[in-house]
């Protein structure tokens, strides 16, 4: 057979798709948003300052409310994100010597990170499209390591920069609680605080002003990410190539990783407990608490060794219902966008930004109202459609033709 009588790469059908992939996908959308959510409806510079009194500091739902978010959610679905992210540069672009794929990758993540400018610039700031669309131009080099070698690169690097941002957190809360309190590398005052609050309830245009300047400075950060998402991305490659995100990794491993996240969980909980009572600026965990939230994605893999025993041993009935959630993440990730900015900040939203109806604990009844609707929504929209609308425009744009919509 010539290599012009060879079919050229097309979408993979559904009946292709890994389970444990869609599932963990599934999950990894659901809860990247009770993160987000404060970033919708609160000025971004509220999480630079950690010397900064929260707007709903004393009330005992809300501190609640906030310390299940840092302790079981923050940074542990950014980081299974960006591993399964590290996978779909494999199963899209193949190994480095595919001539067809290679340039059909290049064509996916130039196109993710035009979809990431727009929505980080239009709609909202904390968009992390377009920093994993830079990201995978790097990370795809390695795509062809063999799996052990990117488990020994990705997790040997994730590992190093855990341990620095552990001494750097650790240094942080020790010193500052040793000093009662003390200034903040990134200072933010309250009255900064009140303006961006003012001009995002302004209405157009200055909200979409507002926006367009914590993304750019957001944008500028992120670039100081990069190695910590190559590092998680070359990481959960390895794991896939080894089976482990398959499901055909030995029970023990994946025991022994649950049992870590759950060590790093019972360290990790009660300190942030303390530091979440205390007065701002105080920190009397004397920086533990930053030690704990520097392995998250040790607690990530804990969660994803969870969701793959309860499918492999009887559950299945219960984690497949992640799975439609996962084969539309894209689209489900930016309706998430659109829901949220919609009710905060947009031109015809009722502009309740920085209102303190929306703190830590009022925005887990919306984040709840959400997962149920994209939970219900995404297999009906299944039963009728190969695909996700967005997922089917970014599969056109990469294989340069639109695959079919319409469910055979």
């Amino acid at each position: 057979m010539t290599a012009t009588t060879l079919a050229a790469p097309a979408p993979i059908r559904r009946e292709d798709r890994i389970i444990y992939l869609d599932i963990l996908r599934g999950w990894a959308v659901l809860g990247i948003l009770t993160v987000n959510a404060a970033f919708f409806a609160w000025p971004s510079a509220l999480d630079a300052d950690l010397t900064l009194a929260r707007p709903w500091a004393g009330n005992p739902a809300d501190i609640t409310g906030q310390w299940v978010v840092d302790v079981f959610f923050g940074d542990k679905f950014r980081s299974l994100f960006s591993m399964l992210f590290g996978v779909s540069i494999f199963l899209i672009g193949g190994e480095r010597h595919d001539g067809a794929k290679g340039p059909m990758l290049h064509r996916r993540l130039l196109w993710l990170g035009l979809f990431g400018a727009i929505h980080g610039a239009a709609i909202w700031m904390g968009d992390i499209l377009l920093h994993y669309a830079y990201c995978g131009l790097i990370a795809m080099l390695a795509r062809s390591w063999s799996g052990r070698r990117l488990i020994l690169t990705g997790g040997g690097l994730s590992l190093l920069f855990a341990l620095l941002s552990a001494l750097a957190l650790w240094a942080l809360g020790f010193f500052a609680g040793q000093a009662g309190g003390g200034d903040s590398p990134f200072t933010i005052t309250p009255e900064d605080i009140q303006a961006s609050i003012a001009a995002y309830q302004s209405g157009w245009p200055g909200a979409q002003i507002e926006n367009l300047k914590s993304w750019l400075l957001l944008q500028t950060f992120s670039i100081f990410l990069a190695p910590v998402t190559i590092a998680l991305m070359w990481l959960g490659l390895g794991l896939f190539k080894t089976g482990f995100l398959t499901g055909r990794a030995p029970v023990w491993v994946y025991l022994l990783l649950a049992a870590l996240a759950a060590g790093n969980l019972a360290f990790y909980g009660p300190n942030a407990w303390m530091d979440a009572n205390a007065a701002p600026g105080e920190f009397p965990s004397a920086g533990m608490a930053g030690i704990g939230a520097s392995f998250a994605w040790v607690i990530t893999l804990g969660y994803a060794s969870v969701l793959i025993l309860m499918t492999r041993f009887g559950l299945g009935v219960i984690t497949r219902r992640l799975a439609p959630v996962g084969q539309m993440a894209f689209t489900n990730y930016l309706t998430q966008s659109l829901i949220m900015a919609s009710l905060f900040y947009m031109p015809w939203a009722p502009l309740t930004f920085g209102d303190l109806a929306w703190g830590p604990a009022g925005l887990w009844m919306l984040v709840g109202g959400i997962w149920v609707t994209q939970l219900i929504w995404s297999p009906l929209w299944l039963s009728r459609f190969e695909m996700g609308p967005l997922e089917w425009l970014w599969r056109g744009l990469t294989y340069g033709r639109l695959p079919p919509l319409l469910r055979r």
